[in-house]
């Protein structure tokens, strides 16, 4: 299976709109992929909180429209990162789409863990309550989004749901890179899945980003990791590696709790 992160860089002078035409062109030049996968809140930048009001969209508006159709013309898969959502109640949500190669949604979700303690997206943000996971034709992508990694027991659930790859788009700060490709490694080898962690580079509201998206295997090795630029990294591996691992070191039959 072939994947594709595009870690694009938000850059505060460069507009939504021209970023989202942007990720679509850089989402349609991938087309020998089988999974393209963008950051968290690339629309916006994970941390520019005073512009998530202004820039929220319903679920099918215009970053729905645009990648979309760049899924379709490209025919991948996409997890198209996630946009501010704003519910038709007026909550807004840190909301990821997925993306069929039709350009059809196969799934939408609300983040679940939100950053920020009292301050930013933890209190101007709803928090999703549903585990998701997508079956594509090679494997069962679960789905996370960035401040969820740290929390081991969603992607528990994840992989009671079937999960065999992880997908977690971010927008991580660059003073905690350390974390990023420690928890992403947790992960893998605990629940025996491949990781795909897709961050941004770039500066969101003055807080550099981390970079250094990352792809792991079952066994927690490295397969791919990007640098600190926008770069877009592909990798290959292989899905059924995850049935070998949970067969040759079956781990998760003693799970207990």
């Amino acid at each position: 299976m072939r994947a594709s992160l595009i870690q694009i860089a938000v850059d505060e002078g460069e507009s939504v709109a021209v970023r989202r035409r942007r990720a679509a062109s850089l989402v349609r030049a991938e087309s020998a992929a089988d999974l393209v996968v963008l950051p968290e809140l690339w629309t916006t930048g994970a941390f520019a909180f005073d512009e998530f009001d202004g820039a929220a969209e319903p679920l099918r508006g215009p970053t729905y429209e645009a990648m979309g159709a760049a899924a379709a013309d490209a025919g991948v898969w996409l997890h198209a990162g996630s946009v501010p959502e704003r519910d038709i109640d007026g909550t807004l949500y840190n909301t990821s789409l997925v993306f069929t190669p039709s350009g059809d949604l196969a799934a939408s979700y609300r983040k679940i863990h939100r950053f920020g303690f009292d301050q930013g997206e933890a209190v101007l943000m709803g928090a999703g309550r549903d585990l998701v996971a997508v079956r594509l034709p090679e494997t069962v992508v679960g789905v996370a989004t960035c401040y969820d990694l740290r929390f081991p027991e969603l992607f528990r659930g994840l992989v009671d749901a079937g999960a065999e790859t992880l997908v977690v788009p971010a927008g991580w700060p660059e003073r905690r890179r350390a974390h990023w490709t420690l928890l992403a490694r947790a992960r893998a080898v605990e629940n025996q899945a491949f990781v795909l962690a897709c961050g941004t580079a770039g500066t969101h509201a003055g807080v550099p980003q981390a970079g250094h998206s990352i792809v792991v295997d079952p066994w927690g090795e490295v397969l791919a990791e990007a640098g600190a630029d926008e770069e877009v990294l592909r990798a290959e591996f292989d899905p059924a590696k995850v049935a070998r691992t949970r067969e040759q070191f079956p781990a998760l039959k003693d799970r207990v709790l």
